[in-house]
């Protein structure tokens, strides 16, 4: 017997812009949004990640009722995501799909910047070729000489840096500017001003995203949603939850030095060719941070993904 999916339209092409509970919103080439499900047939097996995320391109087809069907989603040209908390086993969360640039935002101070979970993005951003834009907001609160101190190393390796401030306007524009016409996602711990940018960019725009945020909370029941918004002028942003730990996925231990661009030139002149750059004699890794070339809170990062913060407080690190 056909079903109302077999008389509905051919299958149409559409971009995920929100997720929540298994239904997904997705936006036409001609302005329309759709409420889509998925099709049993996609969820069958096991899976180890999301099928469908927001940044998704999907082909879907319509039914009668004006809800969709999502019949497939197309090979991701890249994504952003962790491994998630689950007592399932191993878990990839895409926190979004095919984004032109990651916005990593970070406050100067209150909270304090957590440059570990920053350093964990640029490594995931560099494992997935995502363009980069380190956003460093609150900076009126801090002498200029701090802010620099904070995230000038950054700038030294090649990292994009915008120094911002809703509260006096500094940088607003820059951030306007870098945002038009991408696809950009925004992350970073809670409390750093995501929301206040945001409105500072596009009024109303940080009161949308701060309502969806409420949605995630804190409650073993609570519903997750995901969504990107539309930016005026063209291209979409995506925020998301405030994060509270970022565990690498699928990224192998002797692979990690090849995501730190200061380390690359110098990783062939080690004396060992599989050199952990932790203990080992004849380390350029490790003379180049001796000498100043490689800074140790970068370097401090990089072990601590190696061996784990187990290993590092362990002293597995040799002092240099």
């Amino acid at each position: 017997m056909p079903t109302a999916a077999s008389h509905a339209e051919t299958p149409a092409r559409g971009l995920v812009i929100r997720s929540q509970s298994g239904f997904y919103t997705v936006h036409t080439a001609g302005g329309e949004n759709i409420l889509c499900r998925l099709r049993g047939r996609l969820k069958r097996g096991p899976r180890r990640g999301d099928l469908v995320a927001v940044g998704d391109r999907v082909r879907f087809r319509r039914l009668p009722d004006g809800t969709g069907l999502i019949e497939a989603v197309e090979p991701r040209v890249r994504k952003l995501s962790r491994l998630a908390p689950t007592p399932r086993g191993e878990y990839e969360q895409i926190i979004i799909a095919n984004p032109d640039q990651a916005v990593y935002v970070f406050a100067c101070a209150r909270p304090e910047p957590r440059l570990r979970m920053l350093d964990r993005f640029l490594v995931i951003g560099e494992k997935q070729g995502i363009p980069p834009l380190i956003v460093a907001n609150k900076a009126d609160l801090v002498e200029p000489e701090q802010a620099r101190a904070l995230f000038g190393p950054y700038e030294a390796i090649g990292y994009p840096v915008l120094y911002t401030s809703a509260a006096t306007g500094l940088g607003v524009n820059a951030l306007r500017a870098c945002l038009q016409g991408k696809v950009s996602v925004l992350v970073g711990p809670s409390g750093v001003g995501k929301s206040s940018l945001l409105n500072a960019v596009q009024p109303g725009l940080g009161l949308s995203v701060r309502e969806i945020s409420k949605a995630t909370g804190k409650g073993r029941h609570t519903t997750v949603v995901r969504q990107m918004f539309p930016l005026e002028g063209g291209g979409w942003v995506a925020d998301t939850p405030g994060l509270k730990a970022l565990s690498l996925w699928d990224i192998e231990p002797e692979e990690l030095d090849g995501y730190f661009p200061e380390f690359r030139a110098l990783v062939p002149l080690c004396q060992f060719s599989d050199c952990t750059h932790t203990h080992e004699p004849g380390c350029a890794i490790r003379q180049a941070v001796a000498e100043g070339r490689i800074h140790p809170e970068r370097y401090a990062s990089y072990v601590r993904m190696r061996l784990g913060e187990e290993g590092y407080q362990r002293g597995d690190l040799i002092d240099l």
